[in-house]
C-alpha cells in the first residue's frame, strides 16, 4: 500500500504525516496527532461529531480523506481556548447548558464557529442550517441554538421560573465537567491509549437462528500481527452473562440467536489486522426458522429460541371488577396500538480498554451505566475474585438505558487475560445499532370504559411486548408498561396482561421511559377518543380523572403527597390558551393562509415512577471529604451519563457545608474508590445517590461542628456553615481549620453513608410499589401537509412535577432533551427488521431528529416536594419523553380528522390515513 507524507498547520502548529491512501483526517487528528477532542461518532458522515475547520469551513473528518488536508489550516476544539481563556462559544456552551453527555459538544462547537467566523449574527433558520448535519441526543438543540445566539446577540441562558434557591441547591449551575467537554479535554474510553495496546474485534453471526456446528480460527490465528483468537471454549468462567437472568452467551456455544451474537474475539496489533483476522475465521451454521413476533413466539407450534419456552414473562395487574364495570360504563373505547423498536442512538458508541497489572488484575475503562453489575459480570466469566477486577469509568457519550446490559467489558477483559497486554474495543456504528438492546416494539389491545360525564370506570389491556433474542431487563420493562397502562388516573376497575416473549429479533432492554411510553401512546390516544365522543375538551377529561392526594394507582397504591399532576395540566392549559400560535384544522372557522396546511394542538399526560421499586432493594452509597485545603470530594458509585449527577452531587455537598458550588470535586464510578451506587435507571440517582451525599456531608458537618463549638464556645446547634467558614455571630473560623482540629483530636473529617430508599412491595402486594412518582402533562402545535403527509412540530409546551429542581439549568436541558427524543418517537424512529435481519444500520437509515426539527419548547416546573427526597427532589431523566408522542399523535388528528395507530407517524403512514379518509383502522 502506497504511502505519502502529509504537511498540515494544526491548531497553529506545523505537522508533517505519513499516510496511506484512505487514511482520513480524522485518523490523523486522533491516532498520529493524539488530538482526541475530535469524536469518531459514526465513521460514515452521518453524525458530525468529528467536525473540524479546513480553511475556514466546517468539514467532518471522518470522511474527509488526509490527503486533502495536505497544506491546509486545520482547525480543532483544542485550539480554541487561548492561555487559559476559553473561546465566547466554549463559554456560551458552558453557561447556556448546552453540554451534558458532551460527545457531540466538539464537534458542535466548530460548526458553530465557522458559522459566525463567516456570520457574526446569523438566524436562528441559519443557525440549524450551518449545524443541521451535528446530531446531539441529549440536549434536544434547544440550549445548544440559545449559546449561539448568545455569543452573537449578547444574550443571557433562559431558564423556568422554579422556588427560591437554598445556598447551593435550587441555583442554576453548569455542569463541573462542562469546561473539559467543551475544551475536549474530557476522556472517553476510545480516546485512551496505552504502551503496547492490541486492538480487539468481534466476529459476529451472519443468521438470526441457527445451530453452531464449527468454529475454525486456525487461518485467523495464523495471520501476522494477530495476537490471540477466542472462542466459546475459552471463556474460563461463566458462560453467559445477564442483568436479571444469565442467558446472553460470552461467545455462542450452542447456537446464534440473533445476528449480534458474538462467536469469537481476536486481538491485533492493529485495528485493520484485527478485521482482516475476522474474513479468516470459518464457521458452519445450520440455519433454523426465525421466530419474528411474540405473537409467533407464543404461538402452540412456535420453534424455541430457548429451551425453558418462549414466554420470558407473564405480567398481570388486577383491581376491581372490570367485566362487570365495562358492562355498566356509558361509553366505551377498544382500540389496539403499535409501537416501535426505538434505537438509543447515543454519540458515543461502546467502547472499552482493560488493563492487566503482573498480579493479574483487571481494571476496565468503561462508560456504562452500572459499574458494579460489570465487575460481578466480568469477574465470573474469568472465573476470578471480584476483588480482582476493577471498573473504572470514563466519561459516558450518552446511555439512555442502552448502556445497562455488558457491551465490551468482558471481551475486553478476556483478551487482556489471554494476552497479558491492554486491549481496545471499539464498536463501529453499525456493530452499536446491531448489537445492543433497544426499546421494545409492543402491540397494545386497550379497552376503556367510563360513564357520561367522563369518569373512568375500568380499563382493560393486553399487551405484546418483543424481547428479542436475551431477557436484557424485559421483565422490569414489560411489568412498567402493565403498571402504568391506565396512564396517570384513578380507574377503579383494572385488568392488564402483559406478556414479553423471546423472539429472534435484536434483544430489547432499559430505554428512557422504560416501557412507560408505549403505554402512554395508547393511554393519551384512547382518552381524546373518550372526550371526543363525550363532548368533553381534553384538558377537562384529563382534570376530571387526574391522580391527585387520595387517588389509588392501577395497583393499588394509595398516593399521600407529591402529586403535582394537576398543577401540569392547569399550567400546560393556561400556556395554550394565552399562546399566539393558533389551532388552524380541516373544521377551523379561521381561514389558513396555506390551503393544504393544517394545523392543531394536541395533549397528553403521564407518570412514572422513581426508583426501582416492587420491593427491589434499592440503595447507593456516597462518601463526602474534607480535604486539608478546604474543599469538598464527593465519591459515588453511581454512574454519569449525561444527566447531569455530578452537578447534583456537587449542589449537595455545597449546601450542607457550606462551601461554594466550584470547592466541591465530584469522583463517580470507580469500583475501586467508590460505593456501589446501584444502576443508573428508573431516574433515581438524584434521589437515592443525592440523599447518601446529603447525609454523609451533614455527618461530616456534625463532626466540624462540634470541634468549632468547643473552639468558640457555644452550642453546636447555632453555627453557621457559610462561604468556607463556621460562624458563631460575629465570630468564625475556616472550614480548613476545623478540620485540622478535628483530626488533632483523632477525628475524622469524612463519612460513607449507604442511603436506603423507602421501603416498596412487588406487583400484587398491599402497599406502595413505588416510593414516588413524576408527573407531566405537554401540549403540542403541529402543522400537518395534507398533500405530502409532513407533519411539523411548532411548538411544545411541557410542565414536568419534579419535586424540587435541584439544579434548574440541568432539569431544563432533561426536558428539553425529552421532548426531542419523544418527537423521534412519535414521528421518525423505527429501527426496521425484516425475519431477524436488520435494515437501520447508519445513522443515514435510522433517522434521529436534527437540529432542524427543533420546535420551540416552553418548559414549566413544577415543584411538589417528596418528603423523603433531598430537599423534596424526586427525578426528571424520564418523564419529560413520555407525553411528547402522544400529544403530537393527538395534534395531528385534531388537525387532520385521522388518527394513527401505529408509530412512528411518518409521512407515508399519515398519507396513507389521509387518502383513507381519515377512517379510524386500529
Amino acid at each position: 500500500m502506497k504511502k505519502q507524507t502529509i504537511s498540515l498547520y494544526v491548531n497553529g502548529s506545523p505537522h508533517q504525516v505519513e499516510i496511506g491512501p484512505k487514511t482520513t483526517l480524522l485518523e490523523v487528528l486522533r491516532d498520529d496527532l493524539h488530538l482526541t477532542g475530535t469524536k469518531n461518532g459514526c465513521g460514515q458522515g452521518h453524525c458530525g461529531s468529528c467536525t473540524v475547520i479546513v480553511d475556514d469551513k466546517a468539514v467532518r473528518s471522518c470522511i474527509y480523506k488526509a490527503s486533502r488536508a495536505d497544506g491546509t489550516r486545520v482547525e480543532t476544539i483544542e485550539g480554541l481556548a487561548e492561555s487559559g481563556e476559553l473561546h465566547p462559544l466554549q463559554e456560551a456552551f458552558v453557561e447556556h447548558g448546552a453540554v451534558q453527555c458532551g460527545f457531540c459538544t466538539p464537534g458542535m462547537i466548530m460548526a458553530a464557529k465557522a458559522l459566525l467566523d463567516a456570520n457574526p449574527h446569523p438566524t436562528d433558520e441559519e443557525i440549524k442550517r450551518a449545524l443541521k448535519r451535528n446530531l446531539c441526543r441529549c440536549t434536544g438543540y434547544t440550549r445548544i441554538i440559545q449559546a449561539i445566539r448568545g455569543v452573537a446577540e449578547g444574550t443571557a441562558p433562559q431558564l423556568p421560573a422554579t422556588a427560591t434557591p437554598l445556598a447551593a441547591v435550587g441555583r442554576p449551575v453548569p455542569r463541573p465537567d462542562a469546561r473539559a467537554k467543551v475544551t475536549g479535554q474530557a476522556t472517553f474510553a476510545a480516546d485512551l491509549y496505552f504502551e503496547g495496546m492490541l486492538h480487539a474485534k468481534v466476529l459476529r453471526s451472519e443468521y438470526p437462528h441457527a445451530r453452531l456446528l464449527r468454529v475454525n480460527t486456525s487461518r485467523a490465528t495464523a495471520l501476522p500481527g494477530v495476537v490471540v483468537v477466542l472462542t466459546a471454549d475459552d471463556v474460563p468462567g461463566a458462560k453467559n452473562h445477564g442483568i436479571v437472568i444469565p442467558d446472553w452467551p460470552v461467545l455462542a456455544y450452542d447456537k446464534v440467536r440473533y445476528v449480534g451474537d458474538a462467536i469469537a474475539l481476536v486481538a491485533a496489533e492493529t485495528e485493520e489486522t484485527a478485521e482482516q483476522a475476522l474474513e479468516l475465521i470459518q464457521v458452519d451454521y445450520e440455519p433454523l426458522p426465525v421466530v419474528t413476533s411474540p405473537q409467533q413466539a407464543l404461538a402452540p407450534d412456535a420453534l424455541l429460541v430457548h429451551d425453558g419456552g418462549n414466554l420470558l414473562k407473564h405480567i398481570q395487574v388486577r383491581k376491581g371488577d372490570v367485566e362487570q364495570a365495562l358492562a355498566e360504563a356509558d361509553v366505551v373505547v377498544e382500540r389496539e396500538y403499535r409501537t416501535p423498536r426505538q434505537e438509543h442512538a447515543f454519540m458515543e458508541p461502546e467502547a472499552g480498554v482493560a488493563t492487566i497489572d503482573e498480579e493479574g488484575r483487571i481494571t476496565v475503562h468503561v462508560g456504562s451505566q452500572i459499574p458494579f453489575a460489570d465487575r460481578r459480570q466480568i469477574a465470573a466469566s474469568l472465573a476470578i475474585p471480584e476483588e480482582k477486577v476493577r471498573v473504572k469509568a470514563t466519561q459516558v457519550g450518552g446511555a439512555f438505558g442502552g448502556k445497562e446490559d455488558i457491551s465490551v467489558q468482558i471481551h475486553a477483559a478476556l483478551l487482556a487475560q489471554a494476552t497479558g497486554r491492554p486491549v481496545k474495543l471499539v464498536f463501529t456504528r453499525q456493530e452499536s445499532l446491531i448489537v445492543h438492546p433497544k426499546r421494545h416494539a409492543t402491540t397494545i389491545r386497550l379497552k376503556t370504559g367510563a360513564t357520561s360525564d367522563g369518569t373512568l370506570t375500568a380499563v382493560q389491556a393486553e399487551i405484546y411486548g418483543d424481547a428479542g433474542a436475551y431477557a436484557s431487563l424485559s421483565e422490569h420493562v414489560m411489568t412498567r408498561a402493565a403498571t402504568h397502562a391506565t396512564g396517570p388516573y384513578d380507574v377503579p376497575h383494572v385488568e392488564i396482561v402483559c406478556y414479553a416473549a423471546y423472539t429472534n429479533n435484536v434483544p430489547a432492554g432499559a430505554f428512557r421511559g422504560f416501557g412507560v411510553p408505549q403505554s402512554a401512546f395508547a393511554v393519551e390516544s384512547q382518552m381524546d377518543i373518550l372526550a371526543e365522543k363525550l363532548g368533553l375538551s381534553p384538558f377537562e377529561i384529563r382534570r376530571k380523572n387526574a391522580l391527585r392526594v387520595g387517588s389509588t394507582t392501577a395497583t393499588g397504591q394509595v398516593l399521600r403527597e407529591s402529586v403535582g399532576l394537576l398543577e401540569t395540566i392547569a399550567r400546560v392549559e393556561e400556556k395554550v390558551q394565552s399562546s399566539k400560535l393558533k389551532a388552524q384544522s380541516s373544521n377551523s372557522e379561521i381561514q389558513y393562509p396555506i390551503s393544504n396546511i393544517r394545523r392543531s394542538w394536541g395533549v397528553a399526560c403521564a407518570y412514572k415512577n422513581v426508583g426501582l421499586g416492587g420491593g427491589a432493594a434499592d440503595a447507593a452509597g456516597a462518601e463526602v471529604e474534607l480535604t486539608d485545603d478546604g474543599r469538598a470530594v464527593v465519591r459515588a458509585g453511581a454512574a454519569e451519563v449525561g444527566q447531569g449527577l455530578v452537578g447534583v452531587l456537587a449542589l449537595v455537598a455545597a449546601e450542607e457545608l457550606g462551601l461554594s458550588y466550584d470547592s466541591v470535586e465530584v469522583i463517580v464510578a470507580d469500583t475501586d474508590q467508590t460505593l456501589d451506587g446501584g444502576p443508573t435507571t428508573a431516574s433515581r440517582q438524584s434521589f437515592i445517590t443525592g440523599n447518601a451525599a446529603r447525609l454523609a456531608a451533614q455527618r461530616v458537618r456534625e463532626t466540624l461542628a462540634q470541634v468549632a463549638a468547643e473552639e468558640l464556645d457555644t452550642s453546636p446547634d447555632g453555627l453557621v456553615f457559610e462561604a468556607g467558614r463556621i460562624h458563631a455571630g460575629e465570630r468564625s473560623i475556616s472550614l480548613t481549620e476545623a478540620a485540622a482540629l478535628a483530626k488533632r483530636e483523632g477525628r475524622e473529617v469524612r463519612a460513607s453513608v449507604v442511603y436506603e430508599a423507602p421501603r416498596t412491595v412487588p406487583l400484587g402486594e398491599v402497599g406502595d410499589m413505588h416510593f414516588a412518582f413524576g408527573y407531566a402533562t405537554q401540549a403540542a402545535l403541529v402543522e400537518v401537509d395534507i398533500n405530502s403527509g409532513q407533519v411539523e412540530v411548532l411548538k411544545v409546551i411541557a410542565a414536568n412535577d419534579v419535586g424540587r429542581a435541584l439544579n434548574p439549568l440541568a432539569v431544563a436541558g432533561q426536558i428539553e432533551g425529552g421532548v426531542v427524543m419523544g418527537l423521534g418517537l412519535a414521528l421518525q424512529e423505527e429501527f426496521v427488521m425484516e425475519e431477524g435481519i436488520p435494515r437501520s444500520t447508519s445513522l443515514a437509515r435510522y433517522k434521529i431528529p436534527s437540529i432542524e426539527r427543533t420546535p420551540e419548547i416552553v418548559s414549566i416546573i413544577v415543584e411538589d416536594k417528596a418528603s423523603a427526597g433531598p430537599y423534596g427532589a424526586k427525578g426528571i431523566g424520564e418523564i419529560p419523553l413520555i407525553p411528547t408522542a402522544p400529544a403530537i399523535i393527538n395534534a395531528i388528528y385534531n388537525a387532520t380528522g385521522v388518527r394513527i395507530y401505529s408509530l412512528p407517524a411518518t409521512p407515508k403512514r399519515v398519507l396513507a390515513a389521509l387518502e383513507h379518509g381519515g377512517a379510524e383502522v386500529p
